[in-house]
C-alpha cells in the first residue's frame, strides 16, 4: 500500500473510533438548532428576558400619573349619646350613620408628570438594547461552545492519528534494531514520543469531556452532537471589506442605543426639576351621600343628604427653601455626565469593532498560512520518511515531522473556527448581530 494511503488510512480510522464512542442515538445539531435551545434554556438570557418584562411594566407606570384617578370610602358608624346636664333628667339614646364618597381627578397641567411619562418611554428603549445585547452576547456564547467542542474533538483526532503513525514508527525502529540496520537509539526515540502522545491523547480527551459539559450546559441537552465543517471547506470573505464601514454600523449598537436613552432620560429629569417652579392645576370632582336613619346628636328624626362638587385645584409653589434650584443644577451636572458617556460609549465601541476587524483579517491570514504550512509539512514528512529508508536521516528527524504536520493541522483546524467565531464578534461589536446570521455558518456545516 502506497504510504500516503496508509496515513489517509490511518487518519480515517482514528477519526472513525472518535464518532464510535458516541452513542447511536444522538443526532449531530446545526448550530442554529442548538441556538435555539440555548436561547429556550439558558438561565442568563431568560433573566435577561424577564428583566425586560418587569422593564416594561415599570415603564407603563409613568402612564399612571397623566391619567385620571378616583376613589371611593364608605363608612358606618354607631353613636352611644350619654348626656347627664344638671339638674334635668338624664338623656340617653343611640343613632347610626351610613356614609360614602367618591372622588375623581385628571392632572390638567403637571409639567413633572408628562416628563416622567416621556422618561417612561426611554426607560423602554434602554430595556429593549438591553435584552438585544443579552441576545447577542447568546449567540456569540453558543457559537463559542460550539465550535470549542469541534475543536477539542479535532485535537482528539489529530493525537490519535499521531499515535498511530508513531506506532507504526515505533515498529519499524523495532525492526530495523533486530536486523541491525539502526541503533537502540532509535527505538527509544520513537518509544518516548509514544508515550509522550499517550499523555496528549489523554489531555485531549478530557478536553472534549469538558467542552461538551459546557455546551450540554449552555443548550440544556444531555449529549448534544455539532455537526462537524463540510469539507472542503472555503471561508467566506468579510463582507465589508473596509473597516470604516462596520464602524458606521455601531449607531445601532445596543450599547450607543442604551446611552442615547440615558440622555434623553436626564434631559427629562431637568425637565421635572425645573417644573418645581411652575404651577399645578388639576380637575377634580366629588360625590358625597350621608344617611343618618335615627337622627344625629342633635335632631331625633332621620335624615339624608347629598353633596356634589365640581372644581378646579390650582397649586402655585413659592419658596421650599432653595430645593428645586439646587436640584436643577443637580440634574444639568447629571445630563452632562450622560453626554460624556454616550461619546465614551462611542469611543469604546468603535474601537471594539476595529479591533474584532482586524482580528479577523488577521485570522484569515493565518488560515491561509496554515493551509500552505500543511502541505508543506506534509511534504517534508514525505521527505524525511524517504530519508529515512535510504539512511539519511534519523528516526528523530521523521517524529518530529509527525509532530509538526499533526499540530499544523490541529492549528488549522482551531484556526477556521476562531474565524467564524470571529466573525460573529465583529457584528457584535458593530452592534447588527442577529440570530440570522447563525445562517451564513451553518451554511459550512457537513450534513
Amino acid at each position: 500500500m502506497p504510504k500516503t494511503t496508509m496515513r489517509a488510512s490511518l487518519l480515517s480510522l482514528a477519526m472513525a473510533s472518535l464518532w464510535a464512542s458516541v452513542s447511536p442515538a444522538a443526532q449531530a445539531q446545526s448550530l442554529t438548532e442548538l441556538y435555539e435551545s440555548a436561547r429556550a434554556y439558558d438561565a442568563t438570557f431568560q433573566s435577561a428576558r424577564l428583566q425586560y418584562d418587569a422593564n416594561v411594566a415599570r415603564a407603563d407606570q409613568a402612564r399612571a400619573n397623566i391619567l385620571p384617578s378616583a376613589a371611593l370610602v364608605g363608612t358606618v358608624s354607631r353613636t352611644d349619646l350619654d348626656i347627664t346636664p344638671p339638674p334635668s333628667a338624664a338623656l340617653n339614646r343611640a343613632y347610626s350613620g351610613q356614609s360614602a364618597t367618591l372622588t375623581a381627578s385628571q392632572p390638567l397641567y403637571r409639567p413633572a408628570n408628562w416628563a416622567a411619562y416621556a422618561q417612561g418611554k426611554q426607560q423602554l428603549e434602554v430595556a429593549r438594547a438591553q435584552l438585544d445585547s443579552a441576545e447577542q452576547d447568546l449567540i456569540v456564547r453558543t457559537s463559542q461552545a460550539y465550535f470549542d467542542v469541534l475543536a477539542s474533538q479535532d485535537s482528539l483526532t489529530f493525537v490519535k492519528a499521531q499515535k498511530a503513525a508513531v506506532a507504526e514508527q515505533l515498529a519499524s525502529a523495532r525492526r530495523n534494531f533486530e536486523v541491525g540496520t539502526a541503533t537502540i537509539t532509535d527505538t527509544r526515540e520513537a518509544q518516548a514520543r509514544y508515550d509522550l502522545v499517550l499523555a496528549q491523547e489523554i489531555a485531549a480527551d478530557n478536553d472534549v469531556r469538558i467542552k461538551k459539559i459546557a455546551l450540554d450546559q449552555l443548550v440544556g441537552k444531555p449529549d448534544a452532537q455539532p455537526r462537524g465543517l463540510a469539507a472542503p471547506l472555503v471561508l467566506p470573505p468579510l463582507e465589508p471589506a473596509e473597516v470604516n464601514s462596520w464602524v458606521q454600523k455601531t449607531d445601532t449598537h445596543p450599547g450607543v442605543r442604551q446611552a442615547q436613552s440615558n440622555l434623553e432620560i436626564a434631559r427629562l429629569e431637568v425637565e421635572r426639576a425645573q417644573a418645581g417652579h411652575k404651577p399645578t392645576l388639576d380637575l377634580t370632582a366629588s360625590y358625597a351621600a350621608g344617611r343618618n336613619p335615627n337622627g344625629t346628636a342633635s335632631s331625633l328624626t332621620s335624615s339624608r343628604t347629598t353633596n356634589t362638587a365640581v372644581g378646579l385645584a390650582l397649586n402655585v409653589p413659592l419658596f421650599s427653601g432653595f430645593a428645586t434650584q439646587n436640584r436643577i443644577r443637580e440634574t444639568l451636572a447629571l445630563g452632562e455626565r450622560a453626554q460624556s458617556d454616550l461619546e465614551g460609549a462611542r469611543r469604546s465601541i468603535a474601537q471594539n469593532t476595529r479591533t474584532a476587524f482586524f482580528g479577523v483579517l488577521s485570522g484569515q491570514g493565518q488560515v491561509k498560512a496554515l493551509e500552505a504550512a500543511e502541505l508543506s509539512s506534509q511534504s517534508a514528512l514525505d521527505a524525511n520518511k524517504l530519508g529515512y529508508q535510504v539512511g539519511v536521516r534519523i528516526n528523530i528527524d521523521v517524529l518530529n515531522s509527525q509532530s509538526q504536520l499533526f499540530q499544523t493541522k490541529r492549528d488549522l483546524a482551531r484556526a477556521r473556527y476562531d474565524v467564524l467565531v470571529g466573525g460573529l464578534r465583529l457584528r457584535q461589536a458593530s452592534g447588527s448581530l442577529a440570530a440570522s446570521d447563525l445562517q451564513a455558518v451553518n451554511a459550512l456545516l457537513g450534513r
